[in-house]
């Protein structure tokens, strides 16, 4: 969600029992306007919160003018000092998949993690338990990573492509009709297109190419994980993700409200092909 329009924003999301304190309210409406300030973001959004044993993190991204250029992420203990975190890579991926649980809400708390690794002498090969240690902060950029990826969400029509490459805000979107707003086909995946490149031209053919140039979500897998509701009386979509329990969109069809906040343990799902 936009921290420009942060209090609206939390209000329309609230439909999920995902709310803050006045107090982090304010703090985090003058903290991220400094962010946006001092780092010279495009946009700011406040992305939500991971939920700790000890603490709680709060996190936001900040994005450049071409939306979908690599997005910055920052995470606070307190709603008003912002660090910046590294850029998720494969390795810190593959590295923290071991680690299960909650978080402890402790950036340098270290988990342990035994693994087997093959060990050379001479003409031997001998089985040897190396214990790793895996950094909270690590994991953190990694599970962000992995929901933004997952379930970071935009309606159709909000940014436009130019031919030139870069992706821009459209500002005469004017939101979704109410019909057009009830459809998983309206709403697009806030990254880079994977399914999009494998399409064939017979597909995209009926396809805008300066408005469907990512994923739609009606061919996520498994089929059924996102919930659409209707809430105030038609006046307000919410779309809830199963697979990653508390990523909740929301938007006002005919208006530009939209947005998306997560708030959850950061564990994902597993069991849900088996549930649905």
């Amino acid at each position: 969600m936009d921290a420009e329009g942060l209090l609206l924003s939390l209000e329309l999301a609230s439909g999920s029992g995902q709310g803050l304190g006045p107090d982090r309210r304010a703090s985090l409406l003058t903290s991220l306007m400094l962010v946006k300030r001092d780092y010279r973001y495009d946009r700011v959004l406040f992305w939500g919160r991971i939920l700790g044993l000890v603490s709680d993190y709060y996190i936001a991204q900040g994005l450049s003018e071409d939306q979908l250029a690599p997005r910055k992420t920052l995470y606070s203990l307190n709603c008003t000092e912002w660090s910046l975190l590294p850029p998720a890579t494969e390795e810190m991926v593959a590295q923290t998949s071991v680690v299960k649980g909650r978080f402890m809400g402790d950036p340098s708390h270290e988990y342990e993690h035994t693994e087997l690794q093959k060990v050379n002498e001479g003409e031997k090969v001998f089985e040897e338990e190396v214990v790793v240690q895996i950094k909270e902060e690590t994991r953190l950029v990694s599970i962000i990573d992995q929901i933004d990826k997952a379930v970071a969400i935009i309606p159709r029509g909000a940014l436009f492509k130019t031919p030139f490459g870069p992706t821009h805000v459209n500002r005469t979107f004017e939101g979704l009709s109410l019909s057009e707003a009830k459809k998983l086909t309206s709403y697009f995946h806030f990254r880079e297109p994977i399914e999009l490149k494998n399409k064939t031209l017979l597909e995209k053919a009926d396809l805008d190419p300066s408005l469907d140039f990512m994923d739609s979500l009606e061919h996520d897998i498994p089929k059924g994980s996102w919930s659409i509701q209707m809430e105030r009386g038609n006046a307000l979509v919410v779309l809830r993700s199963l697979l990653w329990p508390g990523l909740t969109f929301y938007h006002a069809p005919r208006t530009k409200n939209y947005g998306y906040i997560y708030v959850g343990t950061g564990e994902k799902n597993i069991d849900l092909p088996f549930m649905l």
